[in-house]
């Protein structure tokens, strides 16, 4: 069997690992417009605080590819996918080429949004944040004395901001959102972490953005003026469906899979931010654009190609574990339904649960010790004990679930 890869990242990695655990033989390829051995996306901002570098990056040892049997096509970019004569075509420099497949993942993960603003052409040194490529830019193009305006305060734009504020201390970032972090923070979270970023010297600039730039000065909706050496575009992203939509198959916001990451299109699978999969937290399909989830689908489309069929992709919850200048977020799951908040003004504790007790969502800011239990609660659907929901929300443990859950956890054994 041949088998294609398209990308090269978790959701890749994660195909290759569960091929490779029941398929030791078949051929397998990838093909990747990047020229970078597999890397972790999200340490790219610490490449540019400086606290880690090109060799820490790597996602999988530099034999990962040897040790697997998989060929490799660097820096080359998928034209298309004929579903019909199962061929991938490809394009690397001024050489186009194709090859067969018998099955086929499209892990291409998303794309930068850039919404059309006036006069952005105009703005010499300007960049998005999503790539290594991105923060080489950076690290050759802002020095102590520049200027760095970043437009969007979601997680790439702030990511950015923290590894940008080890090399200079004029930064400002601005988002049209009210508040930072809007699909993973509530109001008064967010307001917690805004006083973090506040106190390490990063200027905020909410409920506005940019309506047009000359050069290097932005004039913003509110009338204000920002002036600046370095643009990031951050506003957002996109799942890249090009490929997928051209051939064929059925694109929502993400390329639309089953529980095994399989698409409409016959023999070929779609993974990682690309592709939807169904939300246990909400009962929504959605894309749902993290590491983990990346890997864990592109796993499951791994072990389908290879042949095992009883391993389905149907726990998948929206997650983030993430820090700025020491400050630690972690949350998981949907935040619609009745809640309970406690906070002292620097930990922040939210939990949400539907009308049968069942934990659908929670947040939590600074002390996340032990929190890894509500996301095993969420994923079990098991209902929080109403006993001890006040010290399931402050300190998470056993005490949380119930008598037959926690003999259960125990292999058993009863506590």
């Amino acid at each position: 069997m041949k088998i294609v890869i398209i990308g090269n990242s978790a959701a890749a990695v994660g195909c290759i690992e569960g091929i490779r655990l029941a398929d030791k033989n078949s051929e397998i390829l990838v093909i990747t417009n990047e020229a970078y051995h597999t890397y972790s996306r999200p340490l790219i901002s610490y490449l540019l605080a400086g606290k880690t570098d090109l060799e820490r990056m790597k996602y999988r040892p530099d034999s990962f590819y040897e040790d697997n049997g998989v060929n490799i096509m660097f820096g080359t970019d998928v034209t298309s996918v004929d579903s019909k004569s199962q061929t991938v075509h490809w394009l690397r420099g001024n050489v186009n080429g194709s090859v067969p497949y018998d099955k086929l993942l499209i892990a291409t993960g998303s794309v930068p949004f850039v919404p059309p603003m006036s006069g952005l052409e105009s703005v010499k040194k300007q960049t998005t944040f999503m790539s290594l490529d991105d923060a080489k830019f950076l690290q050759e193009n802002v020095t102590p004395t520049s200027r760095v305006f970043i437009i969007g305060a979601g997680l790439i734009g702030l990511k950015c901001a923290e590894g940008l504020s080890e090399i200079t201390g004029d930064i400002t970032v601005c988002d049209l959102a009210p508040q930072i972090l809007p699909s993973i923070l509530d109001k008064d979270a967010a307001n917690l972490m805004q006083k973090v970023i506040a106190e390490n010297g990063v200027k905020l600039l909410l409920g506005d953005t940019a309506d047009k730039f000359d050069g290097n000065t932005a004039y913003m909706k509110s009338g204000a003026v920002v002036e600046f050496d370095v643009l990031v575009l951050a506003v957002g992203v996109r799942s890249n469906v090009a490929l997928a939509k051209d051939a064929g198959a059925e694109v929502s916001r993400g390329i639309v899979t089953d529980e095994f990451a399989r698409t409409t299109l016959v023999n070929v699978y779609a993974a990682g931010d690309c592709a939807e999969s169904f939300d246990i937290s909400a009962n929504v399909n959605r894309v749902l654009a993290l590491l983990p989830n990346a890997y864990a689908q592109g796993r499951t489309a791994g072990l389908h190609i290879a042949g095992i069929t009883n391993k389905p992709y149907d726990n998948a919850i929206p997650m983030n574990a993430i820090g700025f200048w020491g400050t630690h977020i972690l949350s998981a799951g949907s935040y619609s339904g009745d809640l309970t908040i406690e906070t002292d003004g620097e930990t922040y504790y939210r939990l949400t649960a539907i009308e049968n007790g069942k934990l659908v969502g929670y947040i939590r800011i600074g002390d996340i010790r032990r929190a890894g239990i509500y996301t095993d609660l969420i994923r079990s659907k098991t209902a929080i004990n109403k006993l001890s929901v006040d010290i399931t929300k402050t300190s998470p443990g056993l005490a949380g679930f119930s008598k037959e859950a926690r003999f259960a956890k125990l292999g058993g054994v009863e506590r």
